[in-house]
């Protein structure tokens, strides 16, 4: 626990089998109450690798319900144990957990509900190896969004991201695509509802085991960003109702 606020770290894993012991290593578990992996039908002993390091809340998709699917289970086991404060963590070990302490503290002292681990501020996603395609893809994403939205982000597209249960509780992520955009949806709703987000400069690692979407679904990707930052202005401006808000 951090100032009484217990705090649950969730994983959502998918062949995450040769990372998630480092990952899993690197958890400050001297505030850390407790850890859920959320297993999207690996086709790797990702569960088997979370039960050796035992892990007491695994849960194993039998089918793969896409990344945004994951996180839904993550934070419904979340708030199931009561957590006053939910750390995504990816278990790719491409950001690292000794952040954790930082991005539980801003939130524990009631500073900001919602913080960011960003690969933005400062040099570290191209010192970490983000490939220059993506890293400019990331930021024209990001300006678009920062416009539409109004907001000043350095990045809506980390998977490193910290809310307190209150904020869990308050939007309805349930309602959000179960796909990789779910993030930027969750973040729109975040932001409808008037809550702040703060960002932390985060280190981050490119390598083979680390999980990356390709050029293709970067694409893809990068068209659902743009429709629900538009889908967002519509709706404050009231020209339509979506049913994510």
């Amino acid at each position: 626990m951090l100032n009484n606020k217990k705090i649950v770290v969730v994983l959502p894993a998918y062949n995450a089998a040769l990372t998630l012991e480092k990952t899993y290593n690197e958890i400050p578990f001297d505030i850390v109450d407790d850890v859920v992996l959320v297993d999207d039908a690996s086709k790797d002993d990702t569960v088997g690798v979370g039960q050796r390091l035992g892990i007491k809340h695994i849960i194993r998709h039998d089918k793969n319900k896409g990344y945004g699917g994951n996180q839904k289970s993550c934070y419904n086991k979340a708030l199931e144990l009561n957590a006053d404060i939910v750390i995504m963590l990816h278990p790719d070990y491409q950001y690292t957990p000794l952040l954790i302490t930082a991005m539980s503290s801003i939130i524990a002292n009631g500073l900001y509900p919602v913080v960011f681990g960003s690969r933005i501020l400062g040099k570290g996603a191209l010192k970490g190896g983000m490939p220059m395609y993506k890293y400019i893809f990331n930021r024209m994403l990001t300006l678009t969004q920062n416009i539409l939205i109004g907001q000043k982000l350095s990045e809506y597209h980390t998977g490193y991201r910290s809310f307190s249960a209150e904020v869990l509780r308050n939007i309805n992520y349930m309602a959000d695509n179960d796909d990789f955009i779910f993030d930027n949806e969750m973040i729109s709703q975040i932001f409808m509802k008037g809550y702040e987000i703060a960002e932390v400069t985060c280190p981050t690692k490119y390598f083979e085991e680390a999980s990356s979407i390709n050029f293709k679904r970067s694409s893809i990707y990068g068209l659902g960003v743009l429709r629900v930052s538009l889908q967002h202005r519509l709706h404050k401006w009231g020209i339509i109702k979506s049913k994510i808000y």
